[in-house]
């Protein structure tokens, strides 16, 4: 199951993560795609925002994860960009992140492979022409039901 969609501005890059909120009050694993500066952290500040979290949210780009405690569970937001090898993830224990109600956002999640779970969803964020095209991809059962929700 997939989802396609143009977004146009960081205000609705943020709105359409709100929208996504509601799907993911479950948990999943959302693995994030695309160049720097595409729009990933935004669209993880629009759902933590949307599932009523009112602080900052920033690149965990230096810290490799940023959680929050969103809506009664735990969220984490994953950037992997700067990992050199998914062992580390081992040493960090990256594995007491993920059950099955937390919700985890993973950014460059190629850099983790072998150690990461699989993925429930897939979203993949590219450049057009003032904006960015958005493709969500679900993967597990789990995922498919947040998409359902979502186009609902």
């Amino acid at each position: 199951m997939q989802i396609e969609m143009n977004v146009f501005g960081e205000d609705a890059m943020e709105k359409l993560g709100a929208a996504f909120s509601s799907s993911l009050k479950e948990g999943a694993v959302v693995y994030l795609e695309g160049d720097l500066g595409m729009g990933k952290t935004t669209l993880v500040r629009g759902v933590l925002r949307g599932l009523g979290h009112e602080g900052a949210v920033k690149s965990p780009t230096y810290t490799l994860v940023e959680p929050y405690d969103v809506s009664g569970f735990e969220a984490y937001h994953f950037d992997l960009y700067r990992l050199s090898d998914p062992e580390e993830l081992e040493y960090m224990g990256v594995r007491d992140y993920f059950s099955e109600t937390s919700l985890c956002f993973i950014e460059w999640a190629e850099m983790g492979r072998g150690v990461l779970p699989e993925a429930d969803l897939i979203v993949s964020l590219s450049f057009i022409k003032d904006g960015r095209h958005v493709v969500f991809s679900a993967k597990t059962e789990k995922g498919k039901a947040a998409l359902s929700s979502l186009k609902g």
